[in-house]
């Protein structure tokens, strides 16, 4: 078995891959260590040298399903891409469709790295520096997320074609990012004090967040199970009305859903208009 390390880079992999296929390395002879433990069996063997004598042609659309996949974190992350690989490149494309047993994981993890690509849209909040500490730093804005999948670099081009000439750095445990309103500067390893900016800025617009939220709150229509699908609940922490979501699925429990208004709602006075009033 040949033991094999890629860093977790795409393009060191698509390398080691394109080797192997040449020389007929069979995916059942490799595998990709993702830690030390990963494979106590494997040896690891060097690459052959040179190119071998099986010159494989596949699809465009086949490589751009592999980059887009490889971003997901999990078990046989490489090595079920070079299985497929394998077999389009012997002439089997059905296993780049979702009908097909290793097409179905792929699609599947395509899908996965998309929605962790929307969750970074919709759900990262940018805290605005003061003055003199942006000025200081050469930012306006920062913000802290914990994606499920390598998808900061990919997906943060979103936020430079929207923020204008606004300079801002999204931070996560991983790696990070900073646009300086020209350009952009990925860090697969996030510097520390990059990490310290985003975890430490206090958010001068968190209480407005939380009331706002308050006030669009409808007790009535909450779903618990469909709120954590669409809003899971790893990214509360790092949203201001994140806190907030706990308690009012507790005053919707407690009757709420059945008055079908927010506590605030509920509170003001007004005129209660009956069924039979016209």
């Amino acid at each position: 078995m040949i033991a094999l390390s890629c860093d977790n880079l795409f393009s060191t992999w698509r390398v080691q891959a394109r080797t192997l296929l040449g020389h007929g390395i069979d995916p059942s002879e490799v595998t990709w260590a993702e830690g030390p433990m990963d494979d106590l069996l494997a040896v690891p063997t060097p690459l052959p040298s040179g190119p071998g004598p099986f010159q494989a042609r596949v699809p465009a659309e086949l490589l751009a399903q592999l980059e887009q996949a490889a971003r997901y974190r999990g078990e046989q992350r490489w090595s079920l891409l070079y299985e497929v690989l394998w077999r389009v490149a012997h002439g089997d494309r059905t296993a780049m469709l979702a009908g097909d047993r290793l097409g179905s994981e792929l699609h599947r993890r395509i899908k996965q790295v998309r929605r962790e690509a929307h969750h970074l849209h919709a759900f990262l909040r940018f805290v605005p520096l003061p003055g003199p500490i942006a000025r200081r730093l050469e930012l306006d804005l920062v913000a802290f997320h914990e994606p499920a999948h390598d998808i900061l670099e990919s997906a943060s081009s979103h936020f430079a074609d929207r923020l204008g000439k606004q300079r801002w750095l999204i931070a996560t445990s991983e790696d990070g990012i900073r646009f300086d309103g020209a350009r952009l500067d990925y860090r697969r390893t996030c510097p520390p004090e990059w990490m310290a900016w985003a975890r430490q800025a206090d958010d001068p617009g968190a209480e407005m967040w939380r009331t706002y939220y308050r006030s669009i709150f409808n007790p009535a229509r909450l779903n618990p199970e469909v709120l954590r699908q669409h809003m899971p609940g790893r990214f509360w922490r790092h949203l201001p009305e994140g806190m907030l979501i706990p308690q009012l699925e507790g005053l919707a429990r407690q009757g709420k859903q059945r008055d079908g208004q927010a506590l605030e709602v509920g509170l003001q006075r007004g005129k209660r208009v009956g069924r039979g009033s016209a």
